[in-house]
């Protein structure tokens, strides 16, 4: 996948880096609310595109963001960041599956409760990355859903190699 930039998170990342708490409170205030609150628009309406579900996706990632400002490597996906969390806990898998599932009208609560796990076990979340993939979230491919699929599950095959390799070795 390309590394694309959203400037709506690029801004967030320069309200994180100034340590604009205030801005950020303001932020988290939107959590759950479809279409943000009004001390979310100075820093969200600049970036809104066109479409109703476009830009429901920019107060989500938002508020989010606002939850967990963490600084993150590019282009992890959420399949990669529950993967990390289900090393501690054997109930992630279960956690994940239900967000793959999700109808697009309520991925919205489901990335909440990720967000909220990835924030505890201290695993940062690339918001250029989320907002792009749940741009395509509805695709009727379902290759968001695939992608992080394969990054949860796929690397079982990779361990799976790796074991094969060593034993060829003896």
């Amino acid at each position: 996948m390309e590394k694309k930039e959203h400037p709506l998170v690029t801004r967030l990342e320069k309200l994180r880096d100034a340590k604009d708490r205030a801005a950020l409170a303001k932020l988290r205030h939107g959590i759950g609310k479809r279409m943000g609150t009004p001390e979310m628009f100075p820093y969200v309406v600049p970036y809104l595109p066109k479409s109703q579900r476009g830009q429901e996706h920019c107060f989500l990632v938002a508020s989010l963001f606002a939850m967990h400002p963490a600084e993150s490597s590019r282009d992890v996906s959420l399949g990669k960041v529950f993967r990390l969390m289900s090393l501690n806990s054997e109930s992630i898998e279960k956690r994940f599956t239900s967000l793959l599932s999700a109808d697009p009208d309520d991925i919205g609560g489901h990335l909440r409760h990720a967000v909220s796990l990835a924030r505890s076990h201290g695993i940062p979340i690339d918001y250029h990355r989320l907002i792009h993939d749940l741009r395509n979230w509805d695709h009727p491919d379902r290759f968001v859903q695939l992608s992080w699929a394969k990054d949860f599950w796929g690397y079982e095959k990779q361990k799976f190699i790796d074991e094969m390799k060593k034993g060829e070795e003896l």
